[in-house]
């Protein structure tokens, strides 16, 4: 990888502005560079950044947006011990259970996405895997929703093994996805249930078979800025096509409850400095969203949001297609 270094001291605006320049020029900025982004602290600074990613999102970003939707196929009881989910089983909030979804709910939900515009529909199961029955039948499911609606098919079903996800490329399903959730120096404090080197596994087996991948994370979990950088320098290793930045929306119940929000500012900054680490993918909108002013919701599909998820987010309330359909047209996309 043809990598940017931008040498020390200088200005942090002077920073941006070199950074900026390496980017348009189909420059990739260093790992210390973009720490050195991560770090600008003056008001002044900060608005450059902003201003650079928008610059960089207008110059590389599909001016089509990208929508998806999800069922959750699986819902609760689920044995890991991720500190954020309010689906773990070591966590008490009181969230719908279930061992699969209704079909006929999952074809309905599939249908009036389908009908409304939306591109991709995708089943998110609790768990730390999908095996055996429970895999053919979802599998079997996405198959019928791509024949019968003409949407793009996804799957997000844990920590699966090449054959696993054979099953579901064999259905049609192209696109998988599986969260890093945060800086590797971060993810131990959070879970330890499973490891960050299982979930690049399941990416790295499902690169093989062909699928592109959809990894992110979520922001807001007590990390600091540079982690959250760390995370976005940790996904270049993976190459996702679609990086979805969920926002924690603390539930209680589970011992993230008291973690307090994470301001809209640090929210924006983030979004640009995901869009300089990464100017050519998909940086997709997904859950927390609901608290975000208008204001905030539009800067950062200006800083590089180019795609989302919409309706109803798993356990989180989202907003309505019709909504989001409003507010990309007023960004300036094509839903």
């Amino acid at each position: 990888m043809n990598q940017s270094t931008i040498s020390a001291p200088e200005s942090e605006k002077a920073l941006v502005a070199k950074a900026l320049d390496a980017v348009l020029g189909g420059g990739t900025l260093d790992s210390d560079t973009l720490y050195r982004l991560a770090d600008i602290a003056t008001p002044e600074a900060r608005q450059a950044l902003r201003d650079g990613a928008a610059e960089i999102t207008a110059r590389f970003a599909p001016r089509e947006f990208d929508s998806c939707s999800i069922v959750n196929a699986r819902s609760g009881n689920c044995p890991e011990n991720c500190k954020w989910c309010a689906q773990s089983s070591h966590s008490h909030t009181g969230c719908d259970t279930y061992a699969i979804v209704d079909r006929e709910e999952a074809h309905n939900v599939a249908k009036y996405n389908a009908a409304k515009g939306v591109k991709r529909f995708s089943l998110v199961a609790s768990g730390r895997s999908v095996k055996g029955r429970a895999l053919k039948e979802m599998a079997d499911l996405l198959l019928d929703v791509r024949r019968l609606y003409g949407i793009s098919t996804c799957a997000s079903l844990g920590l699966l093994n090449r054959d696993e996800l054979q099953t579901l490329w064999d259905a049609g399903v192209h696109r998988y996805h599986c969260n890093l959730e945060t800086a590797p120096s971060h993810f131990p404090t959070l879970c330890t249930s499973h490891t960050q080197a299982d979930k690049l596994a399941t990416i790295r087996a499902a690169k093989e078979i062909g699928f592109e991948v959809c990894s992110g994370g979520i922001i807001g979990m007590g990390e600091t800025r540079r982690q959250r950088m760390e995370l976005a320098i940790t996904l270049r290793e993976v190459e996702p096509a679609s990086i979805p930045i969920n926002v924690l929306c603390p539930i209680p119940g589970t011992p993230l409850a008291d973690t307090p929000l994470i301001s809209e500012d640090e929210i924006i900054d983030t979004v640009a400095m995901f869009r300089f680490a990464h100017p050519h993918t998909q940086l997709r909108l997904a859950g927390g969203r609901a608290r975000l002013s208008h204001a905030t919701l539009l800067t950062m599909l200006r800083c590089g949001i180019n795609g989302g998820v919409v309706g109803d987010l798993l356990t989180t309330i989202g907003s309505t297609i019709e909504q989001d359909k409003a507010l990309v047209a007023e960004a300036g996309y094509k839903f």
